[in-house]
């Protein structure tokens, strides 16, 4: 009995409705804070916010997403350990 994990992938629909969510929302806030009525240096201000934002949120994708990798990995090592350990064991064999 194989437990193979199935790689999970995205549909080109989910990527391309994440891609244009993405570009909706940041062309949104550039327009907002661009027609803000306020001075330059505080629109100066909010863009480098925003911008500042969404690197941070990329990045904490990216670690989440290693995170979890690496736990795969690791569960798969262990269980492959113990299916060669169960490979190997036979029950009706004197152990003294």
């Amino acid at each position: 009995m194989s437990d193979t994990p199935v790689k999970q992938q995205s549909t080109a629909a989910f990527y391309g409705q994440a891609v244009a969510s993405f570009a909706i929302a940041m062309a949104a806030t550039s327009i907002g804070i661009f027609r803000l009525d306020a001075d330059a240096w505080v629109r100066a201000f909010l863009a480098i916010a925003v911008l500042y934002l969404v690197t941070s949120a990329f990045t904490l994708a990216k670690v989440i997403r290693d995170r979890q990798e690496a736990g795969q990995i690791v569960s798969r090592v262990d269980q492959a350990r113990l299916d060669r350990l169960l490979a190997e064991h036979d029950p009706f064999t004197e152990k003294l």
